[in-house]
């Protein structure tokens, strides 16, 4: 066992009367040791139950025969970062949680590892940390919240998000908009729209790092402590049988990822993390792949914020494996990739149907023929563009228009606000990448202050920062190379035209190759908004959203 190094021989007594000092015996020394991973704390409402999930996980391996060790990992609510300098440190949270993850099972040698996530950025941290570990290891999340209840309409995170907007629009009250505080989130879980976190859950699914219900299996379920607890008994058949990572997440298997990502129309941010696993995994995913398999995929949900459906929804209508069936009708799936539960994919999905065709289309009637992804390239972004094309109205998926640039998120927001935003207007919110700002904050508040005003079907927004899960709209994000890095759009004026095909994946300033080389020529790179401490580090070392945001090596 890979624990013999802390616990076995005459050199290791020392280690051994440590271990007894936390109150190990013996017989629990015998045993494969499993760090459990729980990323439990007070602020956040996807992780404030973890606790419970994370001891029926320890539960599970003592039937098993192993012994948990748990220890702790951080998670930022992206909800409560946001729209201030705290949302700059969510993404750089993703690399602090795969570099503790590393640091503790490789100090205290882990024989396997339990990692218990449900939030944004932890699920691809901890998933970076297991690719690069390769011990043997399984993910169980948290599970997604409920939908709320407001005046008998169910709603959602990114629901309230848009009222803001509605108030400042005279649509609605104050009065009301504190209705809706009180009920948008009636619980523990990730918040109930297909946002981040649950398009992570459910896309560790599809890798096949957890079990058949990791995405979808309500937070507040009996079912889900059960399922926690089937994790810690699976994780030790993955240590006897010597399973690693390495066999899970193989190139085919982030195809299926991909494939039911755009299925399911999930968040942008998915474009950032996938990559970012597969790099650790030593698996190349680029942009012009995602293209690639969005266009060969069709999109078959719409969840909140796209459509009314919710998490819980997907749950009935039969989950992540009865989308992957009806993928698999046309030969999309893999059918042959292992997964942690010991079974190929196809023996996963042979039994699973949809329930509710209203929530899970069929494969022959999706909502388009390709996925709910885009990338989007031209003289703006050489590098690449992201947009949710499932969440843009069919009036802005070709768009022109005079371009209104701001240097940061609150100069947006506060133009915005102030009303002075027109129809027809492209908003560019640079200087907000993973360099420039640093940290690439998402940018849901000046999507849904525009939703809430009513311009979503007029107003296109561009940034080199990136957006919310729970953004929708023609809402274009990783514009790459970024203003920091002397991209084109560090070069943009007021007024300059900017062409938005999404249809032919375009994204052009209607601007001369000699215009544009001038300005860029003239371009001074500005000032470091950070100068000091993980931040400033950060910002030296971070690389490219194209490239997943990934560190340099």
């Amino acid at each position: 066992m890979r624990s013999d190094a802390i616990k076995k021989g005459l050199d290791k007594a020392p280690h051994r009367s440590l271990l007894k000092a936390l109150g190990f015996v013996d017989q629990e020394l015998e045993c494969p040791m499993i760090g459990v991973v729980n990323s439990f704390n007070e602020i956040v409402p996807g992780h404030m139950h973890l606790n419970e999930i994370t001891a029926a996980v320890k539960a599970g391996v003592r039937l098993a025969g192993g012994t948990p060790v748990e220890f702790p990992a951080i998670a930022v609510c992206d909800g409560i970062a946001m729209n201030h300098s705290g949302m700059k440190y969510s993404l750089a949270s993703r690399e602090l949680i795969a570099d503790m993850v590393e640091t503790m099972a490789e100090a205290h040698q882990f024989d396997g590892l339990v990692l218990v996530t449900a939030c944004d950025k932890v699920v691809p941290g901890m998933l970076m940390a297991a690719a690069r570990l390769d011990i043997p290891s399984i993910v169980i999340s948290g599970g997604p919240m409920l939908a709320g209840r407001h005046r008998g309409e169910r709603v959602s995170l990114s629901t309230i998000f848009e009222a803001v907007g509605a108030v400042r629009a005279g649509k609605i009250t104050e009065a009301e908009l504190a209705e809706y505080e009180e009920s948008t989130c009636p619980g523990c879980g990730s918040c109930a729209g297909m946002f981040t976190a649950n398009s992570m859950n459910c896309l560790t699914e599809a890798l096949g790092m957890a079990l058949p219900g990791n995405g979808t299996v309500p937070a507040i379920s009996a079912a889900r402590r059960r399922l926690a607890k089937l994790t810690g008994i699976k994780v030790m058949e993955l240590v006897r049988e010597g399973v690693k990572p390495s066999d899970i997440l193989t190139p085919k298997a982030f195809d299926n990822g991909l494939a039911v990502d755009m299925a399911l129309g999930c968040s942008t941010n998915t474009v950032l993390h996938l990559p970012a696993i597969a790099s650790e995994a030593g698996v190349e995913i680029n942009l012009d792949k995602i293209n690639s398999i969005s266009d060969s995929i069709p999109n078959l949900c719409k969840l909140s914020p796209m459509g009314s459906h919710f998490m819980e929804d997907l749950h009935e209508a039969g989950g992540i494996g009865a989308v992957m069936g009806e993928l698999a009708k046309k030969g999309l799936i893999d059918l042959d990739v292992s997964t942690v539960s010991g079974m190929k994919v196809g023996d996963i999905i042979r039994e699973q149907v949809v329930l509710n065709p209203d929530v899970i289309r069929s494969i022959d009637n999706p909502y388009s023929q390709s996925g709910g992804i885009a990338i989007l390239k031209g003289n703006l972004a050489p590098d690449g563009a992201v947009v949710k094309k499932a969440g843009v109205a069919p009036e802005m998926l070709s768009h022109r228009g005079p371009a209104r640039v701001f240097n940061s998120e609150e100069e947006a927001a506060a133009a915005i606000n102030s009303g002075v935003i027109q129809k027809g207007d492209v908003i560019v919110i640079r200087y907000e990448g993973p360099k420039g700002g640093p940290g690439m904050r998402e940018m849901l508040t000046p999507t849904a202050t525009v939703i809430g005003l009513g311009l979503d079907k007029d107003v296109a927004l561009l940034t080199d920062g990136r957006f919310s899960g729970a953004t929708r709209g023609a809402s274009i994000g990783h514009i790459s190379p970024e203003a920091a890095e002397g991209g084109p759009v560090a070069a943009l004026q007021d007024g300059d035209m900017i062409e938005i095909d999404i249809n032919n994946n375009k994204l052009n300033v209607e601007l001369s190759p000699e215009e544009l080389a001038d300005r860029l020529s003239r371009w001074q790179p500005p000032e470091p908004r950070v100068k000091k401490g993980y931040l400033a580090r950060y910002a030296k070392l971070v690389t490219s959203a194209s490239t997943g945001a990934i560190l340099k090596k």
